[in-house]
């Protein structure tokens, strides 16, 4: 379904996802319609499909953002923290924080340096956004994002972007009571998304969901000034 939904432009893009039903919920069409593909991905931004960013990085497809978005709705909304783990071009970072106007924060976290600067450079290209960058509303953090980032938390929401290997224990810990990530998880043959939801009495719940295929997050590599 989701290769029906390329187009030429932004808008185009968003209304074929909802038309198709990989985006359900008006709240997350209006957000993805606030944030331009195109300030993100370098080649082919309004194809919903992943596309690389350089660094051993890719920009996820689209309607894998829209998943991502609407597994998190609940526990988004006016004043809410999300952690974004593998935040890589800022694109999601972006559309997280309209979830979270007014109000909100979102802090992404991602352990390549020229993937950091690359996401603020990114997010400057609207001037929404980089208001965003100047009053906090959005961070951009150099770090591991299998740690988290402690000193943000604790988040109502946090989502990964890349597969981790095991369940980071530290994230769970980092979770609001009641909260909620959306994290791929490579179970060494095939990836799965898990859902971890904390109640408010901090129980954790893991539901395993369906089939991905992300890149890995892994310890960070020293690239030079090249790709």
């Amino acid at each position: 379904m989701s290769w029906r939904c390329s187009s030429t432009s932004n808008e185009g893009l968003i209304t074929n996802l909802f038309r198709h039903g990989l985006i359900k919920n008006d709240t997350v069409r209006e957000a993805m319609g606030k944030v331009d593909r195109a300030h993100f991905s370098p080649a082919m931004p309004y194809e919903d499909s992943p596309q690389r960013i350089g660094y051993d990085a890719t920009i996820s497809a689209p309607h894998i953002h829209a998943n991502a978005a609407e597994a998190l709705l609940d526990r988004l909304g006016p004043g809410k923290k999300v952690l974004d783990v593998g935040s890589g071009s800022g694109y999601l970072t972006a559309v997280l924080a309209h979830l979270v106007t007014p109000g909100g924060t979102v802090v992404g976290i991602e352990h390549i340096q020229q993937l950091c600067d690359l996401s603020i450079q990114n997010l400057k290209k609207d001037p929404v956004h980089s208001g965003m960058l100047q009053d906090g509303r959005i961070k951009i953090i150099r770090g591991d994002g299998r740690l988290g980032y402690p000193e943000g938390g604790p988040y109502d929401a946090i989502h990964v972007g890349a597969a981790a290997s095991n369940m980071p224990q530290a994230l769970i810990d980092q979770l609001k009571a009641p909260g909620r990530m959306f994290i791929p998880v490579d179970g060494g043959f095939s990836q799965y998304i898990w859902q971890v939801d904390k109640d408010k009495e901090g129980n954790v719940k893991k539901e395993k969901q369906y089939g991905v295929l992300y890149v890995p997050l892994t310890d960070a590599k020293d690239f030079r000034d090249e790709n």
